[in-house]
């Protein structure tokens, strides 16, 4: 007896020998080879299975599934499972061990729910449940949240990973559950309305006291504090359920308290609601991205569930209240902004109102997150990574190899060389980014056309000229794109409404003076005056370029019989403008952003406005305030010894550089000063010195500015601190054209 007691113990060790073999040598196998390896695993312990070997662990505590697992052995897991059913519960459990790879455990799972549509939706149902208990956990206050939010969201990515490739999964949407079907693949999802639901309650809850102004909070306050003081085990407390918004109600009315006192209680209750948001927020936000993938993995690629849309709009104002307390929470949590524009939208204003330094510095963390390298541009390992390019031939030769690269690379660091010169390095790489952007604006390739400053450049309509005009744009885009990637300055400068193309921000008709002047007047004109009784005779339709020939082009259809009137001439004024700066451009602008999204995602350059995006591209410029103050013209009752004029100097010389580069793209639409400084400055009709004009006071009024003749509209504002606050707010929002806030 007791030799056959021997004997099975030496066969379970040879199962953990042999396994550690086959999982110590994976690395250097072929894949063919794996596979070989992977089933004579699964054959050689099913033998031994078979012989009666016992289940045991090593010395270390080390068991054959641990080690199935840590390998990725799918089938060996499936194995051992046949034999001892106890084991699937194991493997569930063991999605909340951090110390394990998550792609091995998603590879063993992955295996296991193809074997039966039974099989599928039990390890979906158990890591649904496995989910739940864990969400709970972080919702209660007395559990560690890094720890808790980690396991929640690695448990949730592997659920949404093993739903999406299930046995006949299917791809369209259809039967996944995301329309509410009574399915048995939306089943699956059951367990987790119970954390939704208690997720929905804290949303409520925190709603509740924000709008009580803060008040009456005491009592919510005082159950979180007493329950984060708890000395018990996180893995042994229960679900917590926020108490109902009634019950925070009265709290500070109690009989015989003094007026002072009641009032000192409530001020105290209003301090403690915002340590009810600072201790829920992030644990909140966890949660509420888990309820995102969830949703998502529902939903066919690339759509958004309408029931999360649904959830953000009804707790728009608490996830406002988050994000507004911490912008960085978009970054941790908050994906689904950077992912649906239409909810992005909802908090735009929140994330522009955030310094620009602290939106460059989330950009970058992002834009470079997981990538193995973190050195901006250095040397390959690989020649055949270099780029070699000609000097005679820069923009073609360059165009040839960055369309070969591989793009990962090119993200990763970007080496140069010159055919025939052995220069390598940072120096050669900043040469190259220097010598394409002055070639990509070369009249040569018919790209770009120069604006009416002279000075900043817009896509050519007429580009088709050049049979390659739209790879070149592609290409032009790539190099923007690595150039913003590896923060390597190109010296080139676009239009507004370019940048504005690029940053997905609908252009208007003030734009339009970057290419006509005097169009722009026109247009301005009809939108200022009434031109009910004029005669105009102006319909939807009009007269423009199209590949060489003059032709009657409809603004929308049956335009040609649509008359413009007083109530409709703003939106002829919106689709003239969209027509000269967009539609004339499409294809355009199309392969460019093809080019530049290769290297930087939409979702990140939405953080920033169209005059933030050339100073990413093209620097800060440096500006001479004395040679500012000596070039700038007054009309309209100001002069120089005005105390307005005099306080606005002031500020100037007190804001900071990039509050300066605002300022004068917010009333000449660029950036530079030209050569030669102030005095040289070009408005639409020419040379046009800086101006600022008296406009009458009313509260809360902004500046604002009319870019074709560089003038700034200054309100005569009745002090220096009113004047620095309003001017601030004009430069920070200038780009949504506000005039009061």
């Amino acid at each position: 007896m007791g030799g056959q007691n021997y004997s099975m113990t030496l066969c379970s060790m040879s199962v953990m020998w042999m396994l550690r073999m086959l999982w110590g040598r994976q690395r250097c196998m072929w894949p063919a080879r794996m596979v070989t390896r992977r089933h004579g695993q699964r054959d050689t312990a099913q033998i031994l299975l078979l012989r009666g070997a016992k289940y045991l662990p090593d010395k270390n505590g080390v068991t054959p599934l641990d080690l199935c697992v840590q390998g990725g052995y799918g089938e060996t897991c499936e194995v051992l499972i046949q034999y001892h059913p106890r084991l699937f519960q194991t493997i569930i459990q063991m999605t909340q061990n951090e110390d394990l790879r998550e792609n091995m455990l998603r590879q063993v799972l992955e295996h296991l729910s193809q074997q039966s549509e039974s099989q599928y939706l039990k390890i979906l149902t158990s890591l649904a449940e496995v989910a739940t208990t864990n969400g709970h956990k972080l919702l209660s206050l007395s559990s560690n949240y890094d720890a808790q939010m980690k396991s929640l969201l690695r448990i949730v990515r592997i659920f949404c990973h093993v739903f999406r490739i299930g046995p006949s999964s299917p791809s369209n949407g259809i039967d996944m559950g995301y329309n509410g079907n009574k399915t048995p693949r939306s089943q699956v999802f059951k367990p987790l309305e119970l954390l939704w639901h208690s997720l929905d309650e804290w949303l409520v809850l925190i709603a509740t006291e924000l709008m009580k102004n803060k008040k009456n909070s005491t009592d919510i306050t005082s159950i979180l504090l007493k329950q984060k003081g708890q000395d018990k085990d996180a893995a042994s407390i229960p679900p917590f359920e926020p108490p109902r918004s009634g019950s925070c109600e009265n709290l500070s009315t109690g009989t015989g308290e003094s007026k002072p006192d009641a009032l000192a209680r409530k001020q105290e209750a209003s301090a403690d609601c915002q340590d009810v948001i600072s201790m829920t927020a992030n644990r909140l936000s966890a949660v509420i991205q888990a309820f995102y993938m969830c949703c998502s993995c529902q939903m066919p690629q690339g759509m958004t569930s309408p029931r999360f849309i649904e959830f953000v709009c009804k707790h728009d104002e608490v996830l406002k209240c988050f994000v507004n307390r911490n912008p960085k929470i978009i970054f941790d949590h908050f994906h689904f902004l950077l992912e649906c524009p239409e909810l992005m939208s909802r908090f735009m204003h929140i994330i522009k109102a955030q310094p620009f330094k602290d939106r460059c510095e989330w950009f970058y963390e992002h834009l470079h997150s997981g990538q193995p390298d973190s050195d901006m541009v250095h040397r390959p390992v690989n020649e055949n990574d270099i780029l070699l390019v000609h000097r005679d031939s820069i923009f073609r030769s360059s165009c040839e190899v960055v369309s070969k690269a591989n793009c990962a690379k090119l993200k990763q660091g970007i080496a140069v060389r010159f055919h025939g010169e052995e220069g390598m390095g940072q120096g050669v790489v900043r040469e190259w980014f220097d010598i394409l952007s002055n070639e990509i604006v070369n009249p040569d390739y018919a790209l770009f056309t120069q604006s009416a400053d002279g000075t900043t450049f817009q896509p050519n309509s007429n580009s088709y000229v050049n049979p390659d005009h739209l790879n070149y744009f592609r290409f032009a885009g790539q190099i923007l794109g690595l150039a913003l990637n590896h923060r390597q300055l190109v010296n080139i400068y676009f239009t507004r409404s370019f940048y504005k193309h690029i940053l997905g921000i609908p252009v208007n008709y003030q734009d339009v003076a970057s290419i006509d002047p005097e169009y722009a007047k026109n247009l301005q004109w009809i939108l200022d005056n009434d031109i009910s009784d004029l005669g105009l005779e102006l319909t939807f339709s009009v007269e423009t370029d199209v590949f060489g020939a003059m032709e009657e082009v409809p603004l929308k259809p049956g335009g040609g019989s649509i008359l413009v009137t007083q109530n409709n001439k703003a939106e002829y004024v919106q689709l003239v403008t969209e027509l000269r700066m967009t539609r004339a451009i499409q294809p355009q602008i199309n392969a460019f952003l093809q080019g530049f999204h290769m290297f930087i995602p939409p979702s990140l350059i939405q953080l920033f406005d169209e005059y933030e995006l050339e100073l990413l591209l093209s620097g800060m410029p440096e500006i001479d305030v004395s040679d500012w103050i000596k070039n700038t013209e007054y009309t309209s009752g100001y002069e120089r010894e005005d105390p307005v004029i005099q306080w606005f100097w002031e500020v100037v010389e007190d804001i900071t550089q990039e509050e300066r580069v605002l300022l004068l793209q917010f009333v000449t639409g660029s950036s530079r000063v030209p050569h030669g400084g102030f005095a040289n400055i070009m408005g639409g009709s020419g040379l046009q010195n800086f101006t600022i004009a008296a406009v009458p006071y009313t509260p809360n009024l902004l500046p604002t500015s009319s870019t074709c003749i560089n003038m700034l509209k200054l309100p005569e504002y009745p002090s220096k601190e009113i004047l620095k606050d309003r001017l601030l707010v004009a430069l920070h929002c200038g780009s949504y054209g506000y005039t009061m806030a």
